[in-house]
This record gives C-alpha cells, sequence and structure tokens, in this order.
C-alpha cells in the first residue's frame, strides 16, 4: 500500500513540473499564490499519512551529582621596571645674556619643550652719599 501511494505521489510530482504553468494573468503574484494553495491543499490530503508515526523520546536519565573541588588561581601582578633617566647626549640649557632656554620632558612620557626664563632684574643702585654737612668750626 505504501508503495503505491509513494509512486503516486511521484508521479503527481514529475506531471506537475513537466505540464508547463498556465498563464493566468502572468503575474508573479499569481504564481505565488496558486502555489501557496496547492501546497495547503497538498498538506490537508496527505497529513495523515505524513505524520502517522508515533515518535518516540528516550525518557530523560538523572545522574547523581558530582562534586569538583575547584581550581585554584594564582594572581600575577605585573610591575614595570622603573626606568632611569638618564643625561642626554646634547645640551639642555641655552644661556644668553639676559635669560637661558630649558629643555624640558624626556620625549617618551612628555614631549620636548624648550621654556624660555628671564634673568631676574638688575638691583638698584645703592643710594649716594649725602654731602656732610658744613661745620661750624670749619668758618
Amino acid at each position: 500500500m505504501r508503495r503505491l501511494v509513494a509512486f503516486v505521489l511521484a508521479l503527481l510530482l514529475v506531471a506537475g513540473m513537466a505540464v508547463p504553468a498556465a498563464h493566468a494573468g502572468g503575474g508573479t503574484a499569481t504564481n505565488v499564490a496558486l502555489g501557496l494553495a496547492s501546497f495547503a491543499v497538498f498538506n490537508q490530503l496527505f497529513w495523515p499519512l505524513a505524520y502517522s508515526r508515533p515518535v518516540y523520546v528516550a525518557p530523560p536519565v538523572y545522574a547523581a551529582p558530582v562534586y569538583v573541588e575547584r581550581p585554584m588561581y594564582y594572581q600575577q601582578v605585573y610591575v614595570p621596571t622603573p626606568v632611569v633617566a638618564q643625561a642626554p647626549p646634547y645640551p639642555t640649557v641655552v644661556q644668553y645674556p639676559h635669560g637661558r632656554y630649558e629643555l624640558r620632558g624626556d620625549g617618551i612620557q612628555m614631549p620636548y619643550q624648550w621654556v624660555w626664563i628671564p634673568n631676574p632684574p638688575l638691583p638698584p643702585p645703592p643710594p649716594a652719599a649725602a654731602p656732610a654737612p658744613p661745620s661750624a668750626l670749619s668758618r
């Protein structure tokens, strides 16, 4: 019986693909609608044959819980090596009569920057000595 149903079903599918499609309206929407309708009719007619066998599902198997000791993780701390500042091989101070330029920064963590530092102003000259008052004896 099953072979007969399978043969008829295969014959219908092959015949359906061999026969040219009807051009009712010629639109794609019509072809889609006809395809969906034929699929719905096919499912209604052959639903009992497609899903007639019961599906057996094995019952779940429960196992006893297994307790495992949690692994120990050690934290490693990264300590960077200190950077030792070395004197550069070039001059970092340029002197002028009225001030100086100083090179600041290391070029890695701080960018290089020339800074102008003026010399402090000269102190005012000391006051001139006041002349001595004329004495009465010298007259």
